[in-house]
């Protein structure tokens, strides 16, 4: 039987610096990918990045002969626990110093080479860039032709570039040096804003300025629309605007609002500038898509709106203009100039392509009148997008001239690996294209104002296309939200940050199709039915086409993005919700098990899954995503060897107790079972689980993980042991199912984990009484049984300073009792029950520095991995309690336990070689 080294990624990460840096991420803009174009359901690259060094470096216990005994290896891990953390920060992505000790780690590891790794689900690019930045060769495919033009655009076309000069007039004079791909992007800074110019100099006359009381002129930002529909009642049939909410701006001291009221039978709209604004039910006309008439207050069901839409009997009146102020919005009412200059004929060549009729992310549009991808678009918003779209070829020649003035040769097109005059004008065009694409987010019918914050709302708010009543019409040359100039910044900064080495492969392929020979693996697939990355693609992909039609022609090919191999369970596609799971099933185990007859055998695979809350732990209908990816990679043939929670969003508190709330997906490390595994019993397999559970789960929390973290992290370990069987048989002679297979390893996770409280008398009675009463009060007569069979007595606790009993009562003394000052050394009796509770208290208190001051002298008294395990202990019964108080306090002391082993060493004050007495064994994690 073949043996394989493990990997890190198969025993132990530092979770929580990853996570927490997957979530920083979403408030960082400038340079990041994301910010290139729109993409759904990307992975954040802290954990890309992380997922793969671990994937291909070493576990240090897969090296005995360099680390012979359990305290080396356990040094060895907390190293590259450290170098993990520090790669993980955003603002390391490109030193250079930094990644080059990791590529060392990687060669170590992989007799001296860089492993080339696909990904063949690209999606939003996340894996092969940061593949990319790791130094390996990245090679990444999607059916999906805007994923293909994202990840040629993030890892393909930077590299054939990289450290070339600009080729716009004078550019190349601005700076001394042009790393990686610095010099493209400022040519796409450049020549986007000639676009920017020749466009605003074509049809600028359609976007006028507007002009205030005191008759100052100003930049409008947008107009604000409101879709109306005839009413209903005969005797009053006046254009009702729908409208979600009258407010402009909430903010106190700027408050504006639009008033609107009804004269000669036509409503009017008047924008104020006070807080006597509407309030509940008056703030808009549209509330669950039924409306209500201004005036009258006829209701106006959903049913009549849309067959008034579908019979193209929408109108729009023009509410409220926003301009560019002094550091500020100015709000004006519409005017007639100002709605006039939207009145413009609808441009010939728009993309007509059909919008799905059965796809709830994107029916909305021909449910409410606008059957083609063109209708999501005013007229005026029409002519803007073909103008930029048709510039895009013009800006190409330009480029292509002045790249060959400067003495560059002609050479191939991109498409044909060219790299050259030819290729790199198509370059700068596919990137402003890209611009456009973006553009079309905010430059729509379907995008809305946002009171709150006073920008734009983009049309993919989430991952569906919503229906907007009142629509905000954005100034594309305007320098505020949503116009041109941003969106080419957007795309610039983020092609500077790439980093542009070594080569990387982009092909358009089916996953089931296409080689893995010789590859590692590392793939976010489709989550099951959650998106429709096709159907949602469209609405970029139209604009695209029309743009690069002639630039990126292979990828562009088809009229809309392929369909029916999308491996997606969509139940309108195939026959319903049965037909979508069974597709589903047969394509994924399909690609999987290519994968696993091809892939580089020497390196786990890694798979993404996104999950709603409820999957972890729930044997409900809600988890068919989750148990179908577990099913269908053991039934290709894998063996699943870890599953690691990764959190995008992070808040201060859980969301709620009894689900692993704040993780957003599982990375799942898998290996090829041998063809010849056996198979085995529930009794057996029970068994074994109880053997091998305990070690893992200490490995585990070696790492920095998450008390909320730690049930999903551990069915790792726990399905490792289920799929390297063939099958598992039931008493009734049936295979075990995943579901089932689940539900046995976390009730006997449950008894390992009671294992952790078991760790002196003090604690160990403490544990069974919280189980049973919490920190209630109970008759002393239990107190003494208990504390009997615990091995302790009631005098004992009390000395301790956990318990207290008077008057025939007794209770656990809580946090909130412990959480005072406490001078350890002094302490009569310490146990790890003490310590945990205080310390967790503390912590909630007064933060890390005050804990870490503490932990040196608790350290002389009693374990601190005890400590910790018993930590992860309280916080899974406070789950079970339903107490999210204890939860998120127990929850606080194991997450900041890396921070507080850190701090702690600084505040010693004794030479290093005493130092190297505390055994921090979860140092730097």
């Amino acid at each position: 039987m073949t043996t394989f080294k493990k990997k890190l990624i198969e025993t132990s990460l530092p979770l929580e610096a990853i996570n927490a840096e997957a979530s920083r991420e979403k408030s960082i803009r400038h340079g990041h990918p994301s910010t290139m174009h729109l993409y759904w359901a990307r992975r954040p690259l802290a954990a890309a990045r992380a997922v793969l060094f671990a994937q291909l470096v070493d576990d240090p216990a897969s090296r005995p002969e360099e680390f012979p005994t359990v305290e080396a290896q356990d040094i060895e891990r907390a190293r590259l626990h450290r170098l993990l953390e520090r790669l993980v920060i955003w603002e390391n992505s490109n030193d250079e110093t930094l990644l080059s000790q990791a590529r060392v780690e990687i060669r170590k590891s992989n007799n001296g080479d860089l492993p080339a790794v696909l990904d063949p689900f690209a999606g939003g690019g996340a894996i092969p860039l940061e593949a990319q930045r790791l130094g390996l060769q990245a090679h990444a495919s999607d059916l999906n032709p805007l994923a293909v033009l994202i990840n040629k655009a993030l890892v393909e076309i930077p590299p054939r570039f990289s450290d070339h000069e600009p080729v716009y007039p004078d550019a190349a004079q601005t700076r001394n040096t042009w790393a990686r791909a610095e010099g493209l992007a400022e040519d796409v800074q450049r020549y986007g804003a000639w676009m920017r110019e020749e466009a605003s100099r074509r049809i600028g006359a359609l976007y006028p300025r507007v002009v205030s009381p005191d008759g100052g002129e100003h930049t409008v930002i947008a107009w604000i629309w409101a879709r109306t529909v005839k009413s209903p009642n005969p005797a009053n049939p006046i254009e009702v605007p729908l409208v979600r909410s009258w407010w402009l701006n909430k903010k106190k001291g700027k408050e504006a609002w639009i008033e609107a009221t009804v004269v000669n039978g036509e409503v009017r709209y008047k924008v104020r500038h006070d807080a006597e604004g509407p309030t509940g039910n008056e703030d808009g006309t549209v509330a669950g898509g039924n409306g209500r008439a201004v005036g009258d207050g006829t209701v106006i069901p959903n049913s009549y709106i849309r067959a008034e839409a579908q019979a193209h009997r929408l109108g729009a009146h023009l509410m409220a203009v926003v301009a560019e102020g002094n550091r500020s919005r100015l709000y004006f009412s519409g005017d007639e100039l100002q709605a006039a200059a939207a009145v413009v004929d609808r441009p010939v060549d728009v993309p007509n392509q059909e919008v799905p009729t059965r796809n709830h992310d994107v029916d909305r549009m021909p449910m409410y009148g606008m059957p083609t991808w063109a209708d999501a678009f005013t007229n005026r918003q029409l002519v803007a997008l073909t103008t930029l779209s048709d510039l895009v070829d013009e800006v190409r020649q330009r480029v292509f001239a002045d790249a060959t003035e400067a003495g560059i040769a002609a050479g191939e097109r991109l498409e044909d690996g060219g790299r050259e005059a030819a290729a790199y004008a198509d370059a700068v065009a596919t990137y402003l294209a890209l611009a456009v694409g973006r553009q079309t987010d905010r430059l729509s019918s379907l995008a809305s104002w946002q009171s709150q914050g006073e920008k734009v709302r983009n049309v993919f708010g989430r991952q569906a296309i919503p229906m907007v009543w009142d629509y905000a019409e954005v100034n594309p040359f305007s320098d505020s939200s949503g116009g041109f100039a941003g969106n080419v910044e957007w795309v610039a900064k983020a092609v500077a940050h790439t980093p542009a080495n070594p080569p990387a492969e982009v092909i358009q392929a089916d996953a089931a199709a296409r080689t893995y020979q010789g590859l590692a693996i590392s793939t976010d697939p489709p989550y099951y039915d959650n998106i429709g990355y096709s159907d949602l693609s469209d609405y970029f992909y139209v604009w695209l086409r029309r743009s690069l039609l002639h630039i990126q022609s292979k990828t562009v090919s088809t009229m809309l993005t392929p369909k029916a191999e999308e491996l997606v369970a969509n139940p309108y596609r195939h026959d319903g919700k049965a037909g979508a799971q069974a597709f589903f099933v047969r394509g994924f185990n399909s690609v999987f098990a290519r994968i696993r007859r091809e892939a580089n055998p020497d390196i786990p695979l890694t798979v993404y899954y996104a999950y709603k809350q409820q999957d972890t732990r729930d044997a409900g209908t809600s988890s068919t995503g989750w148990h179908t990816l577990l099913g269908g990679l053991i039934d290709a043939g894998w063996e699943i060897t870890a599953t690691w929670p990764m959190r995008s969003e992070r808040g201060g508190r859980l969301i709620s107790v009894g689900t692993n709330a704040l993780a957003s997906s599982i990375v799942l490390a898998c290996r090829p079972r041998p063809e010849n595994a056996p198979s085995t019993t529930r009794r057996a397999l029970t068994a074994a689980l109880r053997a091998e559970l305990p070690d893992a789960l200490r490995t585990l929390i070696q790492g920095s993980i998450a008390a909320v973290d730690l049930d999903q992290a551990a069915i790792g370990p726990g399905i490792a042991v289920f799929s390297r069987y063939s099958r598992v048989r039931e008493a009734d002679g049936t295979d075990m199912s995943v579901r089932d297979a689940l539900e046995l390893i976390n009730a006997i996770l449950d008894e390992v984990v009671d294992e952790l409280s078991d760790s002196d008398p003090d604690s160990r009675f403490a544990a069974k009484w919280y189980r049973q009463f919490g920190w209630g009060t109970e008759i002393s007569g239990t107190a003494i049984t208990m504390a009997q069979s615990a091995g302790t007595s009631l005098g004992a606790l009390e000395r301790g300073g956990i318990f207290e009993a008077k008057g025939g009562r007794a209770r656990l003394l809580s946090p909130t009792v412990l959480e005072g000052e406490w001078d350890v050394a002094a302490d009569e009796r310490v146990s790890v029950w003490e310590a945990t509770v205080r310390l967790a208290a503390v912590m909630a208190r007064d933060g890390v520095d005050k804990v870490a001051r503490l932990l040196p002298d608790v350290q002389a008294r009693v374990s601190l991995e005890a400590v910790k395990q018993m930590s992860l202990w309280l916080f899974r019964e406070a789950e079970k309690k339903r107490d999210t108080k204890d939860a998120i306090l127990f929850n606080g002391l194991v997450s900041a336990w890396g921070d507080v082993n850190e701090q702690a060493r600084k505040h010693t004050d004794s030479p290093r070689a005493v130092q190297q007495a505390f055994d921090f064994d979860e140092d730097g994690d």
